[in-house]
């Protein structure tokens, strides 16, 4: 096990291309850490770079107490486990899990008790004569991971492992990575497009846009005061609503006529100043008509999602979706009255998307 650390590391390919544009954070000694954000924002690139597949153009790649730039994949001891499980289709589950050890001149007898004890672990002793063709994609994905884990790497590194898996088969998974990562203790980093994976698996979460680290923070911190209004609508589903509003004075918001109050909203700006408002959907709830706060939400449709609802509309004019409980009544279309907690409104600048809380 071991911290791993990234100091001001870039990529950059040829034609001046940034594909990673100095990324600082650290993960201690076996935490769970993942890389969130679209396709090509830079997360994979900065897994291969800390595995020893990319280059690194600047910066320092630590794990451990040894700065790894110059050392080559094979002796940085991690394991990475790929999307596309790369396994030999010619070798049996015990040999796949084996060979990484067989290269390194292990001893048979203690390839032996890694192999088995992987498979105990992972629950696939009774799969080790079989081949890959044999083998679903749950299966053949624990091999992967035990094909890991009998290496006793200092770091796991994950690259979208799970992407390939059905959407019931992901939601096992990701259970059993997190379990496997917890009682191993080992240092990991995972990388992922899928936002609930991220929230789900992560110790801390990096969520990333163009090449830059956006946010770093617990998950339930960045969902409750994401930095900015791309990190807002990225993260959480459904996604936040956003709305162009106006400051109309000391923590308070105007939606067109509606007016809201924000209390976590900077004190200095000036009134007049143009901002974007974000609600959650699920930040949201029925009010009665001329209840403090409230504003009129017009209702065109409800989506029906078995344990919630989503309730569908426009909002000072705009599109809004509102989330609520199945025994949450209203009419399939029409005029309601809302309101959101003060605590949970969140304003961002106009130009830069930059976050306008409080310090």
């Amino acid at each position: 096990m071991a911290q791993v650390t990234l100091t001001n590391v870039k990529k950059v390919y040829a034609g001046g291309v940034e594909a990673v544009k100095g990324v600082s954070f650290d993960i201690p000694d076996g935490g769970f850490c993942v890389l969130v954000g679209p396709s090509g924002c830079g997360k994979s690139t900065l897994l291969r770079m800390v595995a020893g597949l990319e280059t690194i153009s600047a910066g320092e790649v630590s794990i451990g107490e040894r700065v790894v730039n110059e050392i080559g994949p094979a002796d940085r001891d991690i394991a990475m486990v790929f999307q596309n499980y790369a396994l030999y289709p010619h070798m049996s589950v015990y040999d796949n899990m084996a060979y990484g050890l067989r290269n390194r001149g292990t001893p048979k007898d203690e390839i032996d008790r890694r192999v088995k004890e992987a498979a105990r672990i992972l629950a696939i002793e009774g799969l080790l004569e079989r081949r890959p063709k044999q083998l679903s994609g749950g299966q053949r994905q624990r091999v992967a991971m035990g094909r890991a884990i009998v290496r006793k790497p200092q770091v796991f590194l994950f690259d979208e492992p799970l992407s390939k898996l059905d959407a019931k088969l992901r939601v096992q998974m990701r259970v059993e990575i997190k379990k496997l990562q917890r009682a191993l203790g080992v240092t990991a980093i995972y990388v992922t497009h899928d936002q609930v994976e991220a929230m789900t698996l992560s110790d801390k979460l990096v969520v990333m846009n163009g090449g830059q680290v956006e946010q770093i923070g617990l998950p339930a911190d960045v969902y409750k005061k994401p930095a900015s209004k791309f990190v807002a609508t990225f993260i959480g589903s459904p996604p936040m609503n956003i709305l162009p509003g106006t400051i109309d004075g000391p923590g308070i918001v105007a939606l067109g006529d509606a007016i809201l109050e924000a209390r976590d909203l900077r004190q200095d700006l000036p009134a007049q100043t143009a901002v974007e408002v974000g609600l959650r959907p699920e930040d949201v709830e029925i009010a009665s008509e001329g209840e403090a706060g409230s504003l009129p939400f017009d209702v065109e449709f409800i989506e029906e999602l078995g344990a919630t609802q989503l309730f569908h509309g426009q909002l000072a004019g705009l599109p809004f979706v509102m989330q609520a409980a199945t025994d949450v009544v209203a009419a399939q279309a029409g005029r309601i009255w809302i309101t959101v907690d003060p605590d949970r409104v969140h304003v961002f600048d106009s130009m830069t998307g930059v976050r306008l809380g409080r310090v």
